[in-house]
């Protein structure tokens, strides 16, 4: 039967006497399958692109390691973004599709915050009633995202297709614009008239017009919102950003930008307007920036709020600066100190002389770090005082004076008087110039302790900054006590914290080789009280460094960077890095967190 079935076929082949023959038709070892083009040779062989621009683009590439030529392309402007994306479908066999808002789903689109679409740059466009999601990719290669995506939204299925990152931007302005401000302002705005909030011509404005604006009910009720909820969610800071068409409220929480909101284009002026007349400022003066001070009860509780602002293309944009004095009171021990570490730090406080500096980028939390030293200290039997710019928080134990470099009155001048005031301790802001510098060695030599701040990446980078600055290294060795060296990095969050699933080898080998037990490390899934991102509130990292003789007779003969790191590490100094794969260990934070904040110190 099998034979007779073979003989049907094609002739039949149980008969011949050379059946090979006719396996041959069937299949040829030469016939290799076609090599697959690269993004680029199908924008050149479509006529996107010259050869010239091609050249261009891979002599570019020598210097760029890392980039795609057809990122280099985008760029430098011969190509579009959408012949790019077409192409990379074709590649990848995936549909290439254009991002029309009207044919969203909305039950898709909300499955993912937009702050999260916008960075990683995918969109929800589709969702079936079986759980099937369709989801524009800027890069459907990143298989990463597509299961971060999978866990998140807890689709059945992820079906990839490509879009353009400009068609994502585009989108989730159009979609923030129309629908979010609606939703979340009409209670704020909803009998505000048009003549309330109407902005006459740039060249005819008058001053009157704003400060009648600026009062309108409606006005004030946004301006009261905006402060009481971003304090409710725990920011540091509310950016109010013009754009030509839109306003954009964004709230620092945690280290981290969010698109919080966006109020009605025209409330721009207003808005700024009223924050300028709370902190005393001039709002006829639109061309110059302006930086003044609101002090108001906020949930019961005083806070005081620095507001700046910038002349941009489309308006002022504005900075609230959210100081809450809770920020303060903690205690050392409350900063993410280890216990060694917090022992060795108080007997340094506790020391009558010689100089403490914490070191750090701008919002690494040296502030509040110094000022919970100054907690530590008995202001009813020391005179305590503090030369800063601008005061942040008022301590009621201490002499605080604010510079004011108009008048005369610099970190130099404020420095020299206080030394005439009897002090027992003095903080200043910052360390800036040679002559601040200079003031505080000669007050720690005379028998006063200086706590202070110096921007550097790392404890023992402080040292050459101060000789860069043009200390001898003497007079460092005999005033320089104590260098602490910080950073911020975000907590997991409490509500959402698991054990990392699915980790690759590499991260298993990193993680065994630095002493951990790959099967012990947490995350955060995400979840509503963190605003899905994983992670809630900070602590620090830190690196301590202590002069001891041999660090001091090290600091006279005026090392480098590296040989001062070394001698310091081989006497027990624990890096920011080190610091903080401990707080991963004891699942406190994540090694992304950590990684991100220590890669340019290590």
């Amino acid at each position: 039967m099998l034979k007779s079935k073979f003989d049907s076929a094609q002739g039949g082949f149980g008969d011949s006497p050379h059946p090979e023959e006719f396996l041959q038709n069937l299949w040829t070892p030469n016939q290799q399958p076609a090599a697959r083009k690269t993004v680029e040779e199908i924008l050149l062989e479509n006529g996107h692109v010259t050869q010239e621009q091609l050249q261009q683009a891979r002599t570019l590439q020598n210097t760029a390691r890392g980039k795609k030529i057809s990122q280099i392309l985008l760029e430098i402007g011969a190509v579009q973004e959408e012949h790019v994306q077409e192409a990379t479908a074709n590649i990848l066999r995936l549909p290439f599709e254009t991002v029309d808002m009207r044919l969203v789903h909305k039950k898709a689109y909300d499955l993912l915050p937009a702050d999260f679409m916008r960075q990683r740059g995918c969109i929800c466009l589709r969702i079936d009633d079986a759980g099937k999601l369709t989801l524009g990719m800027v890069d459907p290669a990143n298989v990463f995202l597509l299961d971060e995506i999978k866990r998140r939204t807890k689709a059945a299925f992820v079906r990839p297709v490509v879009v353009c990152q400009g068609a994502i931007q585009a989108a989730i302005d159009a979609t923030n614009s129309a629908g979010e401000s609606a939703d979340k302002f009409e209670s704020i705005i909803k009998d505000m008239s048009d003549e309330a909030v109407e902005i006459v011509a740039e060249e005819k404005e008058d001053v009157t017009d704003l400060a009648k604006a600026s009062s309108e009910s409606p006005v004030i009720r946004l301006v009261n919102y905006l402060i009481f909820d971003a304090v409710k969610q725990g920011a540091s800071d509310i950016h109010i950003e013009p754009h030509e068409r839109r306003t954009v409220v964004r709230y620092r929480i945690d280290g981290v930008l969010f698109e919080s909101m966006n109020p009605p284009h025209q409330m721009q002026a207003p808005l700024v307007s009223r924050l300028k007349i709370m902190a005393n400022l001039d709002i006829s003066e639109r061309r110059l920036p302006q930086d003044g001070r609101i002090r108001t009860m906020v949930h019961g509780r005083h806070v005081d709020l620095r507001v700046s602002t910038l002349p941009t293309q489309f308006g002022e944009k504005t900075v609230i600066r959210i100081l809450d004095n809770r920020s303060i009171s903690l205690g050392l021990e409350q900063l993410g100190f280890g216990e060694d570490m917090l022992t060795i730090l108080r007997k340094q406080i506790e020391r009558p002389n010689g100089i403490i500096l914490v070191t750090g980028p701008t919002g690494s939390g040296k502030t509040t770090t110094l000022y919970s030293c100054l907690r530590c200290m008995d202001g009813a039997r020391m005179n305590v005082s503090t030369v800063e710019d601008p005061v942040e928080y008022h301590l009621g134990f201490a002499n605080q004076v604010q510079v004011h470099e108009k008048i005369g009155l610099t970190f130099a001048a404020a420095l020299r008087s206080l030394l005439r005031q009897d002090p027992d301790v003095i903080m200043m802001g910052e360390i800036r110039d040679a002559e601040t510098a200079h003031i505080a060695v000669q007050a720690s030599l005379t028998g006063h302790l200086v706590l202070s701040t110096l921007h550097t990446n790392d404890a023992p980078s402080s040292v050459t900054r101060l000789i860069n600055i043009g200390i001898e290294p003497y007079l460092i060795s005999a005033s320089l006590n104590t260098v602490l060296a910080q950073r911020l990095i975000r907590r997991i969050c409490p509500l959402c914290k698991e054990k990392l699933p699915n980790l690759d080898d590499e991260m298993r080998q990193f993680l065994t080789t630095q002493g951990f037990d790959p099967d012990h490390v947490f995350h955060g899934k995400g979840c509503q009280s963190c605003r899905n991102t994983g992670y809630k509130g900070r602590t620090g990292i830190y690196e301590l460094l202590v002069l001891d003789d041999v660090a001091r007779d090290l600091v006279v003969r005026n090392p480098s960077v590296n040989e001062l790191r070394r001698m310091c590490r081989e006497r027990g100094m624990i890096g920011l890095r080190e610091d903080g794969l401990q707080k991963v260990a004891a699942g406190v934070t994540t090694m992304e967190e950590v990684l991100s904040a220590t890669e340019s110190v290590m």
